[in-house]
């Protein structure tokens, strides 16, 4: 399928998904790489205590605090993990 083909069928609002190779698709500079942060009990708690209250994992509340604020400081040099510059 040509990209023009391709483009007509997504704005006509067809389906394109078959066309498209998921199993080779990647997402560059969004690879997971594992690492161990320590914190103080009082961080931990208040985390804690947020992750609860806004029914989210602590996970989830560092990786969404840091990326704020990684963006905030870096701006445009940072990838988006929604595709949004």
């Amino acid at each position: 399928m040509s990209s023009s083909e391709f483009d007509r069928l997504f704005d006509d609002g067809d389906a394109v998904v078959d066309a498209l190779d998921l199993e080779s698709a990647r997402r560059p500079r969004l690879q997971q790489k594992r690492v161990n942060v320590d914190f103080s009990l009082w961080m931990v708690e208040q985390l804690d205590r947020d992750a609860s209250r806004l029914g989210v994992t602590r996970q989830s509340i560092i990786k969404v605090w840091r990326s704020e604020r990684l963006e905030h400081h870096l701006g445009a040099d940072l990838p988006q993990a929604s595709g949004k510059r």
